[in-house]
């Protein structure tokens, strides 16, 4: 049977971003669920149990080569090339006074995420959509109000921040290294573990979401 490429993707990518990628691999292989091949999860792959794993270090022209590869027996394992990459949807919108805004809606109707501030520029709400997706995957999770700080290693290039609110609620946001917050759950939870539970749902979500049309709420 001649070969067939199921997907393939190149870019430049940053040491956190590739890191934040092996992580999502190494984390569904330990759990044994499938393994994402692009970073929306459009296409999955269910490995072997065992795999054949080669691991090749080459110089070339002044390029050098880093390649790792596992192969196993294809009725071992299970493609999905149409993977559910999400359960919830960006939605762009207009407010009230006619600025460009974003929210994460969960299939079940909820709220998880929205960008916390109006933009004149359209181009500007959907940046803020692609940050959220690029960064919330693997970032570091920290409790301000314990003075935690993320670790220097790994993570994005924004940290979520656990806090708690004038009344008690603990809360979370995106912040981003530049120190702008690009995200918020909006809403206060009565425990930690359930603004965990929302944030984690945000990781988990926002890289596969679709990205829906802009209405003028009235």
């Amino acid at each position: 049977m001649p070969e067939e490429t199921v997907h393939e993707s190149r870019k430049s990518r940053s040491r956190q971003a590739v890191a934040t990628y092996f992580r999502r691999i190494a984390r569904a292989l330990g759990r044994g669920e499938p393994v994402p091949v692009d970073d929306a999860g459009t296409v999955t792959v269910d490995p072997a149990a065992e795999q054949e794993v080669e691991i090749e270090l080459e110089r070339e022209d002044g390029t050098v080569h880093f390649e790792v590869e596992m192969e196993w027996p294809e009725t071992e394992g299970e493609i999905d090339e149409e993977a559910a990459a999400s359960k919830a949807t960006f939605e762009l919108f207009r407010d009230k006074a006619d600025e460009h805004r974003w929210r994460l809606v969960h299939d079940n109707g909820n709220i998880i995420a929205d960008g916390g501030e109006g933009y004149s520029d359209k181009r500007d709400a959907e940046s803020g959509i692609e940050s959220v997706q690029r960064n919330a995957p693997g970032a570091h999770v920290i409790d301000v109000s314990r003075d935690e700080e993320a670790p220097e290693e790994g993570g994005s290039d924004a940290t979520f921040e656990l806090f708690r609110d004038n009344a008690d609620d603990y809360r979370w946001r995106l912040r981003h290294d530049n120190g702008n917050v690009i995200a918020d759950g909006g809403q206060g939870y009565a425990s930690k573990q359930k603004a965990k539970q929302g944030l984690n749902s945000v990781k988990s979500n926002a890289p596969g979401a679709a990205v829906e049309g802009e209405e003028a709420e009235e």
